[in-house]
């Protein structure tokens, strides 16, 4: 006896733009356009996938990068977005945060001031539709020069308060060096922007104390391995720092061997504030809800659990007080609401 975990009120703060895209989108318009996918992104999808070295990495980024190819018109944006809406409604969510960097579109949409322009129009539009609150946090890629983060950065802070609610740093944490998107953090920090870069996955928890010393994160993308040195976890956890926990794509990469041993119990134990998210359904094959499914799974988490999970997911939001105490209370509602039979939800 137990609630549905879609009917669960919750926020989703860790998805990327194209990753996003649902993969009957991505086969649909890869015909139409005659564009040439892999087998691992058509008969073997979800692929079979790993970053437990550089080899690993680049596979999974030549996927990302042929799937963003198909997107060709503004149509195809307005209905990446729109769908990601839905299905995130589909699956219980009531805010949506968004993460997408311009300059791997700009090219083919007129550069990046017009791509946001478009990206941002998409979100409302879609926001409209759904009924799903949602906002955008531009993410600077890592492996390009620190001052093209810069200029994003100050892309994002032209568009704060217009829809653009954060700025993030994405792509392999392996490469680059950290310290050196000191300066484009501090752009965003002066905009009020949320700063949520990737750490602490494909790198260990001496990494997410560089994260936190060098750019001082509002959350940190992932940040699961903070759990390996205590005192590190007691630094994100002292300084509020949310983690966006992202379960199904860590054992796909090689992060972790299975879902058992996703660390969890021991971040929230330890005071953590964690919003699972779904990172990349395209590549990994599982949705919002999906995440809190296998969670409950793997670790046998109360409903009463699940529900703290959710609120924390809300708490760590950008999304307006009205939304936020609007969501909470729904979230109690399911709570209170007697538990009943029902199949597990929230798959791919």
């Amino acid at each position: 006896m137990r609630r549905d975990l879609v009917a669960l009120p919750k926020a989703h703060l860790h998805l990327h733009f194209t990753g996003s895209m649902r993969h009957s989108t991505l086969l649909e318009l890869a015909e139409r356009d005659g564009i040439t996918l892999p087998d691992s992104l058509v008969e073997e999808w979800p692929p079979q996938l790993s970053a437990a070295d550089e080899k690993g990495w680049f596979r999974f980024q030549r996927l990302y990068d042929v799937a963003r190819s198909v997107l060709r018109t503004e149509g195809d944006v307005r209905r990446l977005v729109r769908e990601a809406a839905e299905d995130d409604v589909r699956d219980g969510g009531r805010w949506l945060e968004i993460q997408v960097d311009p300059s791997g579109y700009g090219a083919r949409f007129g550069g990046i001031t017009a791509f946001t322009d478009l990206v941002l129009d998409a979100v409302a539009e879609a926001s409209r539709e759904t009924g799903l609150g949602m906002a955008v946090v531009i993410a600077a890629n890592r492996t390009r020069h620190p001052l093209d983060a810069r200029t994003l950065a100050r892309l994002a802070s032209q568009y704060a308060g217009r829809g653009v609610v954060g700025f993030g740093l994405s792509n392999d944490e392996r490469r680059g060096r950290t310290e050196e998107f000191r300066g484009a953090f501090d752009i965003a920090r002066r905009a009020d922007l949320m700063l949520v870069p990737h750490g602490g996955e494909l790198r260990g928890p001496a990494h997410v104390a560089t994260c936190l010393d060098a750019l001082g994160p509002t959350r940190l993308g992932h940040g699961v391995r903070s759990v390996e040195d205590p005192r590190v976890l007691e630094q994100v956890v002292s300084r509020g720092v949310a983690l966006e926990v992202c379960p199904v794509s860590n054992v796909a990469l090689g992060v972790y061997s299975d879902l058992t041993s996703v660390p969890l119990p021991q971040l929230v134990e330890a005071g953590a504030t964690v919003a699972l998210g779904a990172d990349d359904p395209l590549l990994f094959g599982s949705q919002l809800a999906g995440q809190y499914a296998t969670m409950r799974a793997a670790h046998e988490l109360t409903d009463a659990q699940l529900a703290e999970l959710a609120r924390m997911s809300v708490r760590a939001s950008r999304a307006p007080d009205s939304v936020r105490d609007s969501v909470l209370a729904e979230i109690d509602a399911w709570l209170a609401a007697p538990a009943a039979a029902t199949a597990e939800g929230g798959g791919s």
